[in-house]
């Protein structure tokens, strides 16, 4: 090889790349613009070193048949071109990894999340050892070469000293090379990086200030590409957790309109309600009739569990309460009529709940109630200040279909007897010490404001509550009705 001329030996290596570039252009279509975009890189990779080494061996051979190269020469030359073609091909594949990227930005196309991980430090272990590998051989043949010429020559200064003049211009060169092509990696390899990051960042800060309109394309198979994976579907669990959140605020919204605003003004009567749901909405729920002949109804239900399921549970039951009630005869029979729907819905999901509905005659001064599975009343009667339950037998509602509902009667009163009706999540709630908050404290509480007004009785309790639970959850909904009778 050192016979021959320069320029020849350029124009033989420069026509062997040459042919292999003509046939680059469609082996590209073919072999990497046809395959998935996250092994594109790959692709471009083995294909461009597979046409350097193509193009080595050609020269090679073509000057070993022409000119009688030694097969050593040809094998240097091989050398050469796959260790300049390591460095191309890695610069190829970048590019066309940072096409993707691009592509990817522009048209915010989302991949999947890559299924097989190709780590980024295992690719740059593997690209920095194959730099030194071919480093060292190409020293180890450079010195090998200059070894054998230096022994050759004459052994004068001058000569000496133009050899060693010779011998650093040589390596000089090449490590000037191969500095450039390493540095041309480093800036490519920045390049995808700075890409891959200003990406990320950019949607991140999107979703920080709640726009969650972008996603992050995922380009590699990378630890980028899980992060993008994973950054994608953390927007789509934001996005389906705002929907939730909207759908409960307005659920939340349409409950709230479905208990009463204020209670309903009585001459005999003085009367105030509350529910307050341990999620947005629940399965609690209170109301209020104007029955002929100036009487009252009074229901408090509560449905098995709480949040979404029980809501919808109790809509449908308040639905067909609405609509019974516009041929109410007496508590029994309402119930007896109701159940039977409720039933027939509840059947398939094994849901019940437990109402205690009250009928107040204030002519007859008369107390009608039926207690269908459902926490009794407390009754207060202020002649002697006690405080007794309004029990009864009675089934939940949505088991049995034909149960027939008992009604339970009290006649007389004396004014300013305090009726409470409320669901168990007052009495059960618990506080930091796993206390309950116990129907004793409750009876207290009403037996030491049952002067007041219904609201101010209803108020003390919830505050009681309040304070009893501090910093503990609130487990249960509860809802609270509080009657005076006047």
């Amino acid at each position: 090889m050192v016979t021959l001329p320069p320029v020849t030996l350029g124009a033989i290596v420069a026509a062997s790349f040459g042919a292999c570039l003509l046939v680059r252009k469609p082996l590209v279509k073919q072999f990497v613009l046809a395959s998935p975009q996250t092994v594109q890189p790959k692709r471009q990779f083995f294909l461009d070193i597979a046409l350097v080494i193509m193009a080595g061996l050609a020269a090679g051979l073509f000057n070993t048949a022409v000119f009688e190269f030694p097969l050593g020469s040809a094998g240097t030359l091989l050398i050469g071109c796959v260790v300049s073609g390591f460095f191309i091909s890695l610069d190829t594949a970048l590019a066309r990894e940072r096409a993707i990227i691009i592509e990817a930005v522009t048209r915010n196309s989302i991949l999947p999340p890559p299924k097989r991980l190709y780590s980024m430090t295992r690719k740059f272990t593997l690209a920095a050892l194959a730099a030194v590998l071919f480093f060292g051989i190409i020293f180890i043949l450079v010195f090998s070469r200059d070894i054998v010429w230096l022994s050759s020559i004459g052994k004068d200064a001058e000569t000496l000293y133009r050899a060693q003049l010779s011998v650093a211009y040589e390596i000089s060169f090449i490590m000037s090379v191969l500095l450039i092509l390493v540095i041309n990696l480093i800036i490519s390899y920045s390049q995808n990086l700075k890409l891959l990051f200003t990406n990320e960042t950019r949607v991140l800060e999107k979703v920080s200030q709640g726009d969650l309109s972008k996603k992050v394309p995922v380009a590699t198979h990378d630890e980028f590409g899980i992060i993008a994976g994973h950054t994608n579907s953390m927007i789509d669990g934001l996005r389906h957790r705002i929907q939730l959140i909207n759908a409960l605020k307005l659920a939340e919204e349409i409950q709230k309109n479905l208990l009463p605003k204020r209670a309903p003004k009585h001459p005999q009567i003085d009367m105030s309600g509350v529910s307050i749901y341990c999620e947005e909405i629940g399965g609690d729920y209170f109301d209020f009739f104007h029955l002929s002949n100036d009487r009252m109804g009074i229901v408090v239900a509560d449905a098995s569990g709480h949040g979404v399921g029980a809501a919808m549970h109790m809509t449908g039951a308040r639905a067909f309460l609405h609509f019974a009630v516009n041929e109410y005869r007496s508590p029994a029979r309402l119930l007896n009529t109701i159940n039977r729907f409720i039933t027939r819905d509840s059947r398939p999901t094994s849901r019940f709940l437990g109402m205690f509905l009250l009928e107040i005659d204030p002519g007859n001064q008369r107390l009608t109630w039926v207690r269908a599975g459902h926490e009794p009343a407390l009754f207060y009667k202020p002649e002697n200040k006690e405080l007794k339950e309004l029990t009864g037998d009675g089934m939940a509602l949505g088991v049995l279909d034909d149960f027939e509902y008992q009604e339970n009667i009290q006649e007389g009163w004396t004014p300013g007897s305090v009726i409470v009706m409320g669901t168990d999540g007052i009495h059960e709630s618990r506080n930091q010490d796993d206390h309950m908050f116990g129907k004793e404290r409750l009876g207290n509480l009403i037996i030491s404001h049952a002067d007041e007004s219904a609201e101010s009785i209803q108020n003390a309790v919830i505050a009681a509550l309040q304070n009893f639970r501090g910093n503990a959850p609130q487990e249960d909904d509860i809802t609270l009705v509080v009657i005076k009778l006047l």
